[in-house]
């Protein structure tokens, strides 16, 4: 480090100098340690405290501060101090004990933790609990559902269908196919209270049911653009509709790739007649509980969030209407979606959560 001379000037050798302005260059230095820099550097070129106020925007008890730490621990003597408070009231050993308490245990009385039931349990503040918490990023509030295919087949669909949409075939088009049933015509007993200034959109909590539909959809997986059918029921009789009208609507010298799950109607032995009758449809079936893998489940949920949710209909002609609406309106414009999962990457994921369900003993 530096030393002081008679004249009040720190006297800095080669090696130091080049420390400090490596310091000052540095883009990842933090700004207030910079400009500690700059006054050892300004005070060892003979600059007068003054002007060195002046040019840096500092006081002078600031600049005699950091000159003396500067001569007194060298350049770490720059860094910020720990600052000073209470010292600890938990030791790392309680820590570790509260922490295995929150992970490993349940309140009596309730499904999960909160901050204040811990802390009353564990005899412990409010705050100290929501710290503790935060710091190991435990949130007993909060839960993530799962189910794992049971399917003895699951890894060759997975790679089956995550090939169609990497690598889709050569004169072929690639089409997810499901139907969303139920889909409710709900009229809100009072009208929508539209958003303004510092307030959201205001929707009645109750409604009229004037009856359901079912919306069969192929999401072409190049382009986007989705094929569509409402009807009122979702038997066999209708899903061989919708395949007629597939059959129609895409060119007649491409094969035809399916993606589908495994609902009954899809696999009905007149759906299969028919298919046997049309030898350019493939259908390829995705694994239980695996409706992820089907990217026009992403489609239903842009629909349902975008044109039904939030809307009110008097009748289910006026939901059906909307819906078709909804769905010229999305082609006009349509973009694919950009799958970029690997049935590796996907693999791995289910390899990790399986260990964790192991590790809890079930």
């Amino acid at each position: 480090m530096g030393r002081l001379r008679a004249d009040g000037e720190i006297e800095l050798g080669d090696a130091e100098r080049s420390e400090l302005l490596k310091v000052v260059r540095s883009r990842r230095t933090p700004q207030a340690v910079a400009q500690r820099a700059r006054i050892v550097l300004m005070t060892a070129d003979g600059i007068a405290p003054s002007d060195i106020g002046r040019e840096l925007s500092v006081s002078q008890p600031t600049i005699r501060k950091w000159r003396a730490r500067y001569l007194e621990a060298g350049l770490p003597g720059l860094r910020n101090e720990p600052r000073p408070g209470r010292p600890r009231t938990l030791d790392d050993e309680r820590v570790a004990e509260l922490l295995n308490k929150a992970l490993q245990t349940r309140p009596s009385k309730q499904t999960h933790w909160s901050v204040r039931s811990f802390a009353a349990e564990a005899n412990i503040s409010k705050d100290m609990a929501h710290r503790l918490f935060r710091a190991a990023s435990i949130a007993p509030h909060r839960s993530r559902s799962f189910k794992l295919s049971n399917d003895p087949a699951f890894v060759e669909k997975v790679r089956d269908i995550t090939g169609l949409y990497l690598n889709p075939p050569d004169h072929a088009l690639v089409l997810c196919v499901d139907e969303k049933s139920q889909i409710q015509a709900l009229e809100r007993t009072q009208p929508v209270l539209p958003m303004g200034l510092g307030y959201v959109e205001g929707v009645t909590h109750d409604y009229i049911r004037h009856g359901t539909t079912t919306l069969f959809a192929a999401l072409n997986v190049a382009n986007g653009e989705v094929i569509s059918r409402v009807r009122d029921h979702h038997r066999h009789q209708e899903f061989l509709d919708f395949l007629r009208q597939i059959d129609k609507q895409t060119p007649a010298d491409f094969d035809l790739h399916l993606i589908l799950d495994n609902y009954t109607t899809h696999k009905h032995a007149k759906v299969k007649a028919w298919l046997a009758r049309h030898p350019r449809f493939h259908l390829h079936f995705t694994p239980t509980y695996s409706s992820w893998l089907n990217q026009v489940e992403r489609w239903f949920a842009l629909i349902t969030e975008r044109a039904i949710r939030r809307n009110s209909f008097n009748s289910v002609r006026q939901l059906k209407q909307q819906i078709e609406l909804f769905v010229t309106r999305y082609n006009a414009d349509a973009t694919p979606f950009q799958w970029i999962a690997t049935a590796d990457s996907i693999l791995q994921k289910i390899a990790r959560l399986a260990k964790r369900i192991s590790a809890t003993g079930h």
